[in-house]
Order: structure tokens, then sequence, then C-alpha cells
């Protein structure tokens, strides 16, 4: 499996101890940056670039899944769910970890390198890169409204245990 990976400075001394980790478990690893410590970078360039490229692979039938790193995760999760047809977590824990794939079938995980022990970190991220997605209806489903609402910014239907006793304000929307 390819991963991608992209951090900030934040996030820096974990991409590289990932870059280890994954090659050192058999994963082909694309490394976006940054390559080397500055204070005042941008996650954006490199996190953008991280879910490009699990973008691109994933269009072309590859196995591939991505990681991006900062202090806290958010703005490199943010960043990469930009980008058409990625769907990024945050991760915290194992738990969520195994969420994210199992019920999301998120295919870039983001995590926070001022948040969490190395080691902490390298087990989330070991967790979600194993997890597969099982593909329940429900959760496709619901990753399907999500995809139809991205294409045409249309909100899904409400459902009808929502609708009961729903009195609209605008006669039109009666």
């Amino acid at each position: 499996m390819r991963v991608h990976l992209g951090s900030d400075h934040a996030g820096l001394e974990l991409k590289d101890h990932l870059t280890t980790w994954l090659v050192d478990h058999d994963y082909e690893v694309v490394d976006h940056g940054p390559f080397v410590y500055d204070a005042l970078d941008d996650y954006p360039v490199f996190c953008l670039r991280a879910g490009e490229g699990v973008a691109a692979d994933r269009a072309e039938g590859l196995d591939s899944l991505g990681v991006v790193i900062g202090g806290s995760g958010n703005g490199e999760q943010i960043a990469a769910n930009k980008v058409t047809g990625i769907r990024c977590a945050l991760v915290w824990s194992e738990e969520t970890a195994v969420l994210a794939r199992e019920h999301n079938d998120a295919n870039v995980v983001s995590v926070g390198g001022r948040m969490h022990s190395l080691e902490d970190m390298t087990r989330f991220v070991e967790v979600f890169l194993a997890t597969p997605f099982p593909g329940d209806e429900r959760h496709v489903r619901r990753i399907g409204q999500v995809a139809v609402y991205d294409e045409t910014r249309e909100l899904p239907d409400l459902p009808e245990s929502a609708l009961r006793g729903f009195a609209p304000s605008d006669p039109a929307d009666a």
C-alpha cells in the first residue's frame, strides 16, 4: 500500500519517524514535505499535496491512504478535506482510528503532533492503515449523501421522523 504524508513544522518529527516506520513495515511512502524545520511554514502547502496524491492514486485504482500531521491536526484535516474525494478524519485514539475507517471509509487520517506521544500517534496510524472499510450499507449510504452534496450542494431529504411536528415558517415550504 502507498501512504502519502504531509505535515507542518509541528508534525515534522512524527512525519520523519513515520516514514521510517512505514518503510520498515513494507509500505510505499510518498513524502510531500516539509523536509526541513521551518517554524513559519504553512500546512496547506503539504497537506493539500498529500490529499491530492491519495485522490490521484485512488482514481487510478491504486491502494493508497494518507496521513497529515500538525500541532493539533485540526487545520491539516480541514486542508486535506478540501481535496475532492478525500475524507480525512482527525484521530486521537485507537477507537477513533478504527471508526474513521469502519464508519467513514476515511482515506486520510490527521493526527496532532503536540497532543500525544510518538508511540501513541504511531499506533493510531498503524490501526488506521490496518483497518478495512467493511462496506456496511448504512455507512455507504451516509458517505454517498455527503458525496452527492459535495457535487450538487443539494441537501439530502429529511427523514419522515424529522418531519413529524414540523411547521414551516414559510407557507412555500409546506
